[in-house]
């Protein structure tokens, strides 16, 4: 599963959320690692609409390194769900968390660069709503890589998280007044042994400082990319 890419540099021109309708709800689905026949499961009844930024994450299981998809196993996967308060799953789980409609929402933009060596970059602009009590928000960054329907032996796609990174937006890291109010991030992200570059992707939400979630983005490369 998820066999090595090559090396090198990939430019990926294009690849950004700019054109892209905005997520309405961010579905994330939990894949123990010991469990080989979750990644053959055909979709769910319930799917996440078009609207919905999909997340796979794979949590390290019981068997350490012989467990069947230990090879996209993330201790990322193990936080997140101390995150949310889940447990770590023995089969699969899913969590959902819709973005709330605002009169002013905030915008969110995300990007990827060349992949360089073992490194992709990634750039992210984040300004909040437009709503009182916003003076820090909790940002996390995602690194993809989107498997398509029928390869590697999923029924299903999947956008399987290859690295992640988590931090908080405060008032020491905002932009200046002239550039408007908001956030930019700029940060080169360490690709994985295993991860197919042609397939990366970029993702990230934002939680304002009551825990809700204010926006969600992720890239799309142009055709050819």
């Amino acid at each position: 599963m998820l066999a090595a890419g090559a090396g090198g540099a990939h430019a990926q021109p294009g690849c950004s959320s700019d054109g892209q309708p905005p997520v309405a709800a961010l579905y994330e689905r939990f894949l123990s690692a010991d469990c080989e026949a979750c990644w053959a499961q055909p979709a769910a009844a319930r799917t996440p609409g078009p609207s919905a930024l999909l997340i796979d994450w794979i949590v390290p299981g019981t068997q350490g390194d012989e467990a069947p998809l230990s090879a996209a196993a993330t201790r990322d996967a193990l936080e997140r769900l101390q995150a949310i308060a889940r447990p770590m799953p023995t089969h699969t789980d899913t969590h959902v968390d819709a973005v709330p409609p605002l009169l002013a929402p905030a915008l969110l933009r995300v990007a990827q660069g060349p992949a360089v060596g073992d490194y992709l970059g990634t750039s992210l602009r984040f300004i909040p709503p437009r709503t009182p009590g916003g003076t820090s928000y909790q940002l996390t960054l995602l690194m993809l890589e989107a498997v398509p329907a029928g390869a590697e032996g999923s029924p299903v796609a999947r956008n399987i998280v290859r690295n992640a990174f988590s931090g908080l937006l405060d008032k020491r890291h905002q932009l200046p007044k002239r550039e408007q109010e908001g956030w930019l991030e700029i940060r080169p992200m360490g690709i994985p042994e295993g991860a197919q570059r042609e397939r990366l992707r970029v993702a990230a939400w934002v939680h304002d400082p009551a825990g809700r979630l204010v926006a969600a983005a992720q890239t799309h490369c142009a055709a050819g990319h």
